[in-house]
Order: C-alpha cells, then structure tokens, then sequence
C-alpha cells in the first residue's frame, strides 16, 4: 500500500488539498489543477472582472499556487486550459484499484488523553474556554458550567475556516505580487522621464555652453537628487512588499501543513494561533501607496526663449502661483526704492524718476545693474 499512498498524495489538488475532481485542468506551468479550484483562485486574482454563473467569462491571469508562475488567459477563462485526460485516466484506475483492493485494517491512532483524568480521551470541545477536553471534565470537573459540543463539528469548522484563510491569503499574495511589479515599472518609468528630462535640459544647454556650464550642471544635480530620492523610496516601498509576502507565503506554507494533521485534537491546538497570524498577515494597510503619477518628472521643464541678459538667473520653470507672488514682491521693491541710487563699477546710476534727461547709455547701463542685482 506505500505504492498506492504515494500515488494518492501526487494526486492532491493544493488548493483544496482533496483528490483531483475532474475535469483536470493543466496549467502552462505543468502543474495541474482541479478545474473548479483554478476558477476560484482565478476569481480571487481579477475580482473586478465580469462574471456569469460563477465563472470569469473574459480574459486575465493569475499565478500558479505551486511555482508562482504568472497564467495568461484569453478570454474564454479557465475553460480555456487543456485539460490533463492522463491525470483524470490516473484517478479512476486509482479509486478502481482502491474500491477493489481489501480494506487494510484501521491502524489505531494515539488519541490524546485528558490531563486531570489520565484515564478519558478527549473527545469534547468546550465552547466557553476554545478547548478540548473530556466528557468527565463536562460532568465532574472544571468544565461542567460551560458550553461543549462534539469534537468533530468544531474539527470540520475549524478546518473550514483555515481553508477559506489560506484561499484568501492565495488571492491577497497575488494582489501583492501585482502592486511589485507596477513598483518596479514605475522604478523604470521613473528611469526613464529623469533621463529624458536631463537631455531636454543639456540640450538647450548646449546652445549657450560657455556662459552656462555651472548653471547646467547646477540643474542636472537637481534632477538627478529628486531622480535618487523617488528610486530610493520606490525601491525600499518595493523591499517592504517582498518582505511582506514573503512572510505571507510562511504563513500559508505553515497552514497548509496544519492541514494535513490528522488528529483532531492537535490541529485545534494549532489553529487559534495561525489563525490570528492569517489576520495579521492579510493586512496590507501599513504599507505605503504611491501617490498617483509620482513617477513624472516632466515639472523640471525648460523654455530659453526670453532669457538672454540675464543668464546666470535662469532656472527651472516655476508655477504660475509663484510667479505672480514675485512680481508683487517685485513691484513693492521698485516702489520702495524709487529714488534710490544704484552703484555699479564705481559709478553711480540714479532712477529716472530723478533724472528725466539720462543717456541712452546710462539707461543700458541701468538694464544691466538690474540684471547683475537680480542675480
């Protein structure tokens, strides 16, 4: 019977964790699934998408519960995927051969006894404390005002509960590998608008290179510190998704093994706690989102075509906001200081509220201290 006992675990579904049911479905990755239990983990990678009679009629993808390989499917869905006639041939020669084999007789399993009385079994569950215990604990001892109920209805719900955990935290690890991937596409997107930006810039550069070599690489610095600080959060965003589920995956690996334990009264003991680290476990909401287009970096804009006199001023192009705030402050200083003299190279340049009959050349004279103050 080892022979047969190894065949039967090869022929587990692990979403399920039962025989196959047919149909068989074969995934691209070569692992195979129960047709139904690929729907459902389908349904909870892409549960926005439409649906008729409890099925994904359009295209999507989702990724394979044993390898984490990513599915592609068209439109027809599941339904789309060949399906394992090899696998199916397999399970009814298997329960053939089992139904016709002789019944091996029950191997007799330890059934964990009753601390206060050594001699009962533990066959009850007491509801009040979320135990097991024994019958005599219910009649005689510390037990015996609480609310008890058959074992094996506590087992099947329990178990039930952990299924349906470990199916969502299937769905939620999928969810999670998706929001990486855009992570990583925005470290590239974010790669990529920095350096079309940096050749915009070195581009219009070029044009007046000898008077704006500092200026320029005044700018680029700009661009590539703002460059560094995105790809450093977008990146440690991106380690903290992974770390997450990888200890998402711990979890679903520890209760898949809980699973398979076959003694009622151990698996009862184990499943309050890995319940309570499913809960921990399935909450994303600590974690960080990235704002919506925190990759661009199309504001380090440039436009050279009304800077001329004065180069060394010039800069990335600024909001209308601020703008208009410095022309206040700018119409206020001219106000203030109507009437006052300018020096420049030793000579003095007065306002023409002052001096109505300046030169021509005093008035160039007085465009380029403005220029050289502004600065």
């Amino acid at each position: 019977m080892n022979t047969m006992d190894n065949l039967e675990k090869q022929l587990i579904c692990p979403i399920c964790l039962e025989m196959f049911t047919k149909p068989v479905v074969i995934l691209p990755c070569q692992h195979n699934l129960c047709r139904k239990c690929a729907n459902d983990v389908f349904q909870a990678s892409n549960p926005y998408l439409p649906t008729r009679g409890g099925s994904v009629t359009s295209g999507g993808r989702f990724r394979c519960p044993s390898c984490r390989h990513e599915v592609v499917l068209d439109r027809h869905g599941v339904y789309g995927l060949q399906r394992n006639l090899l696998v199916e041939n397999i399970i009814d020669m298997f329960k053939q051969e089992s139904s016709s084999s002789k019944p091996a007789p029950e191997r007799k399993e330890e059934t964990p006894m009753c601390d206060v009385h050594e001699d009962e079994k533990i066959n009850i569950y007491c509801v009040t404390h979320g135990v097991p215990t024994c019958s005599m604990c219910k009649v005689f001892g510390a037990h015996k005002d609480c609310e008890v109920a058959p074992i094996t209805s506590i087992y099947q719900t329990k178990k039930t509960e952990l299924s349906d955990g470990i199916a969502m935290m299937v769905g939620n690890n999928d969810r999670m590998q998706g929001i990486i991937s855009q992570l990583e596409e925005a470290c590239r997107a974010i790669e990529e608008n920095g350096r079309r930006q940096k050749t915009l810039v070195c581009e219009k550069f070029d044009q007046l290179y000898s008077v704006l070599e500092e200026k320029k690489k005044e700018m680029s610095q700009k661009v590539t510190a703002e460059q560094e600080e995105k790809l450093n959060y977008i990146r440690g965003l991106t380690r903290q998704y992974g770390d997450h589920l990888e200890e998402s995956c711990k979890v679903v690996e520890k209760g898949i093994q809980t699973m398979e334990e076959p003694e009622m009264a151990l698996f009862l003991e184990n499943t309050k706690p890995l319940l309570k680290k499913i809960a921990e476990a399935s909450s994303i909401a600590h974690l960080d989102k990235v704002e919506r287009g925190y990759e661009k970096m199309d504001h380090y804009d440039c436009d050279f075509k009304k800077e001329g006199k004065a180069l060394r001023s010039i800069d990335f192009i600024q909001d209308e906001d601020d703008e208009d705030e410095e022309d206040e402050d700018g119409e206020a200083d001219a106000e203030e200081g109507d009437g006052a003299q300018t020096v420049l190279g030793g000579s003095v340049v007065t306002s023409a509220s002052d001096q109505p009959s300046v030169p021509q050349q005093t008035n160039s004279s007085s465009s380029t201290a403005k220029s050289a103050a502004s600065t």
